[in-house]
This record gives structure tokens, sequence and C-alpha cells, in this order.
């Protein structure tokens, strides 16, 4: 078994490349940041398992199909595809510039569809099972301030989700999503390290705390196992009850 991880250096892609090594499968490890990615490939080596690198930033979507097919040559196949990579341009509506905006989308939407569709295309082709798990997040069901594009691309990830797993079912390819809430990771830094913020997430969220990125690759080793083979066109919202409180989230 042979798991691919886009945004695998560091955070949550870490953390599930990490759970994913240790439930028995080979890495692939995708992101931008090459000395970052050495880092992680050595930090998992102790596991046991093969992890290889592939520096990429999937911003550049044109180039997707072609770094898949090099992966595919190299690996011989992935069995499983986490779509961890993304990130945000933060500012008001009515001020956030269109290159802001097409870079969000670029990165957190158009990039999972490609890289989707190379991983279905070679499954397909080989007539062979796949889990696809996209990281969604609580923001494709409710959102706040300063993040329309975020939250734009995180609401399709919901929907492309389903409209992909309904498309690949008959190919016995599963396609769910991830959704988190609050956790500790470099990209939520401002907001963590924020003391009003932070009292305001605890308060918010029924756990009281902020989540471990360790936590996402527990849900990530479930909708990548055998257990799941009937779940499909799901999203798993891993948030400690955020989504299942009444309150304003502005």
């Amino acid at each position: 078994m042979c798991s691919l991880i886009t945004g695998g250096s560091r955070g949550i892609g870490f953390s599930i490349a990490k759970a994913l090594a240790k439930a028995g499968s080979d890495i692939v490890l995708m992101a931008r940041n090459k000395m970052r990615l050495v880092k992680a490939q050595n930090d998992l080596a102790g596991i046991g398992r093969n992890v290889r690198i592939y520096p990429f930033d999937m911003v550049e979507v044109d180039g997707i199909k072609e770094i898949y097919s090099k992966i595919i040559d190299d690996t011989g196949g992935i069995d499983i595809l986490i779509n961890n990579a993304g990130g945000l341009r933060r500012g008001s509506a009515e001020t956030l510039s269109l290159k802001d905006w097409n870079f969000v989308i670029n990165l957190n939407l158009s990039s999972v569809f490609a890289l989707s569709q190379a991983f279905a295309k070679e499954r397909i082709e080989k007539e062979k099972r796949g889990k696809i798990i996209n990281i969604s997040s609580v923001t494709s069901e409710v959102t706040r301030k300063h993040i329309a594009a975020y939250a734009a691309s995180k609401g399709g990830i919901r929907q492309l989700t389903k409209s992909l797993a309904v498309d690949w079912a008959q190919y016995h390819i599963n396609v769910n999503a991830i959704g988190p809430g609050y956790f500790k990771t470099d990209l939520t830094r401002p907001l963590w390290q924020d003391e009003m913020f932070d009292n305001w997430i605890k308060k918010r969220t029924p756990e009281g705390r902020w989540g471990s990125p360790d936590e996402l690759g527990y849900a990530a080793v479930f909708l990548a196992s055998p257990a799941s083979d009937f779940i499909t066109g799901q999203t798993l919202y891993v948030d400690g009850g955020f989504l299942s409180t009444m309150g304003s989230v502005s």
C-alpha cells in the first residue's frame, strides 16, 4: 500500500502521513519546500516504511499531470490520495484582489480536482481500488469575516467530494473528506497566538480546546482502511463539537 499526501511536510499533512505510515503504508510526500520535505522524510524514517519526497507547488495546476506520472513511474502506483495542501489570503471581501482569490481557489480546489483526476484515471486503467481523502474545513458549513476565498474553496471541496464519489463509485474509488475544526498548526498560528481568539475558540468548542493534528491522522487511517469501504461522498467533521453548538461564528 502506498499513500500520497500533498502538503505533507508539516502540520496536518505530516500528522496524517505519520499515522498512515504507522498503519503500514509506504509514503509519498509533496510540498513546496524541499528542506522541510527532507526533514519530514527523516522524521518518518524510524517507522520503517519507504518514504519518497517530491518538491512541487500545487498552485501550478497545469504541472500536476506530469509530476503525478513521474510518481507512478517511481512507485508503481498510489492506493490512497490525501489532498491536504492548502492556504488562504485574509482580507475583507470588498478589498480582496482577484489575484489572491485565484491563488486560493487554484491551491485549495483546482489542484484537488486535477490530482484526483490523475489518480482516478490510473486506478481505472489498472482496474484497482482507490481511496481519496480531501481535507475540507468547518468553513465549508459556517464562516467568519475576511476568509471569503478560503470558505468558498472549502465549500467547493465538500461538493466536489460528493460529485467525485458519485462518478467513481462504479470503479471502487471511495472519495471522502475530513473537515477539521480549529487545530493548532502553522496556518492557524495567528489565531491561536491571539489571546482573545484563543479564548473564543475554547469557549465555542464543547471540548474546550484546540485540536491536535495527530487526531486528524486517526480519522484519515479510518477513511483509508477497509473499515470505510461502504462510505463515500461524506465529510467527517473532526471539530470537538464546534458545528453542533449554537452561537455566532463571526
